[in-house]
């Protein structure tokens, strides 16, 4: 289906790849992975026709047929969600408007009505309609949604209606990129499931690593400027990568004692009249080995010693008979609910169940309608909003703002944190004022590990890290004395540190007394089948 050979590219002066190859079978599952910078987005977009190759030739089947989900929407116009989802054309959308306006007059006999079925039926509107609207639902779309001009909604939404487009489209080729980064938790379980059956073949770009492991079944590691390609799942070429590191390693070692070897003999013997003709067939022989390169270990999470919070009290926070409402939306009635000291609780629901205003009510950042919030009275709070600049000074440097949220904090400790976070030398430089929005948030991030309060409310942490930074902020957080309550989409960081599953559905909060496993068995969603209303 996609051949790409002896491709090389150079961007900014960097060799991003050099003489590479790749190979994506029909209904083959790849993922493409590599650090932030490494070429992933370019090698997407030299594939799109979009960008081209220094050298070397990208082959594509003429008969297949390719959708791209980028990281961002463009603009969305005044299309409606389903007429995004069923990539509507202007033709098409004039039929289904003449249809619905003359089915609300009672008129079914006009030349206007029967041309306009006419050209519904021509676009294959009655199986794609359907087939959208049960996608849409999949990704959390409301039947009210619809018909929504896809401006009035936010971006994240919009990417889920393009994602939608594609899935009813069935490309032969699905090249997502990032695809997970915009859904919560239960619209990322639907997707997955889905993808499982999808027809054609998948070539993604994900920094989800259980996403990955479910779904892919060869991995392309972008590795000194080479693909390299791994059998198996995330966590198979994670193995499989540590393998190949230490025979390369190996080879690289027995080659420079074989050179230092016959070095030794040239240089004791180069003089000795009598050893000319062996010197010179040593000689010889240095010249036709072909060199191995030392291999680069991979990269290692970064290991640093946060400081510990000061101990809370045993009810580090509690909800008593809490409503809360936004106009005549309401949220929560007679909530209640209590946070102790240690835990580690994760939110779960569905989109626009409440997750975010609950962890707002803990943090105190929205006054509630009635009922009473009791903190601690050595409770010191720490919220990790979506919104990360907040708490930002913008006139200051990375450098600047972590020194000045821990004193104690030396240079060289601060820069090696930043640079797990991946603020590599001169960023660490830049002011707050010129970062963009997911530096922002991950200096944010950093700010909270640097000098943790002993409750932190997290919400979506892991959005805008690469696979490393995430198993770093998993690492840090697991070595975490404090009270931890998040709301996360990415399964793996879940895993890893949530003790406790809050559901949260209708304003009523179902607990869970286990991770993110016990709570999709005793909810029965490990065996069943997702529901859509999930």
């Amino acid at each position: 289906m996609l051949t790409i050979k002896n491709l090389s590219k150079a961007h900014a002066g960097r060799t991003l790849f050099s003489g590479t190859e790749l190979v994506v079978n029909w209904g083959e599952r790849i993922a493409l992975v590599g650090p932030n910078g490494a070429g992933k987005s370019t090698l997407f977009r030299m594939i799109l026709g979009e960008d081209a190759p220094d050298e070397g030739e990208i082959q594509r089947d003429e008969y297949a047929t390719i959708g791209y989900l980028p990281q961002e929407a463009g603009d969305p116009s005044d299309r409606s969600i389903l007429e995004i989802a069923m990539s509507i054309t202007p033709e098409m959308r004039v039929a289904i408007r003449t249809i619905m306006e003359c089915e609300a007059k009672g008129d079914h006999s006009g030349a206007a009505y029967a041309h306009a079925i006419d050209t519904y039926t021509a676009h294959d509107g009655y199986q794609l309609e359907p087939k959208a609207k049960r996608i849409l639902k999949g990704l959390a779309f409301k039947d009210s949604d619809f018909a929504r001009p896809a401006r009035e909604m936010s971006g994240g939404w919009v990417m889920r209606a393009h994602l939608a487009q594609l899935l009813v489209a069935e490309p032969d080729l699905l090249m997502l990129d990032e695809p997970t980064n915009h859904l919560d938790l239960m619209s990322l379980l639907w997707l997955r499931r889905y993808l499982r059956n999808y027809p054609g073949a998948i070539l993604m770009i994900s920094h989800d690593r259980d996403f990955m492991d479910e779904l892919v079944e060869a991995i392309y590691d972008i590795e000194n400027a080479q693909l390299v390609r791994y059998t198996g799942n995330y966590s198979t070429f994670l193995k499989l990568k540590e393998q190949r590191y230490a025979i390369l390693l190996a080879a690289w070692r027995n080659q420079q004692r074989e050179i230092a070897h016959i070095e030794a003999f040239v240089n004791r013997f180069r003089s000795v009249a009598s050893k000319a003709a062996q010197v010179q067939s040593r000689v010889k022989q240095l010249e036709k080995i072909q060199r191995i390169e030392k291999p680069r270990p991979a990269r290692k999470t970064f290991k640093f010693i946060f400081p510990q919070p000061p101990r809370s009290t045993q009810r580090v926070i509690e909800l008593e008979h809490v409503s809360q409402s936004y106009d005549d939306h309401e949220v929560y009635r007679d909530l209640n609910l209590l946070v102790e000291r240690g835990q580690r609780i994760v939110l779960v629901g569905p989109n626009g169940a409440g997750k975010s205003t609950l962890l707002k009510i803990l943090a105190g950042v929205v006054p509630i309608r009635s009922g009473k919030r009791i903190v601690g009275t050595t409770t010191r709070i720490g919220y990790f909003s979506q919104m990360r600049s907040e708490n930002l000074t913008p006139h200051y440097t990375v450098l600047e703002e972590i020194m000045k949220a821990d004193p104690e904090l030396r240079e060289e400790e601060a820069r090696g944190v930043l640079g797990s976070f991946l603020f590599r030398r001169l960023d660490v430089e830049k002011r707050v004022e010129v970062l963009s929005g997911g530096e922002k948030s991950r200096l944010s991030l950093v700010k909270f590990l640097v000098n943790p309060p002993n409750l932190l409310l997290m919400d979506e942490p892991t959005t805008h890290l690469d696979l490393m930074s995430v198993e770093a902020l998993s690492q840090a957080l697991m070595r975490y004395e404090g009270t931890l309550v998040f709301i996360s989409h990415d399964v793996h960081f879940i895993r890893s540190l949530a003790e406790k599953t809050l559901h949260i559905n209708q304003g009523v909060l179902t607990p869970y007394a286990g991770g993110y496993d016990y709570y999709l068995e005793k909810s029965g969603l490990l065996n069943a089948d997702l529901a859509m209303d999930l």
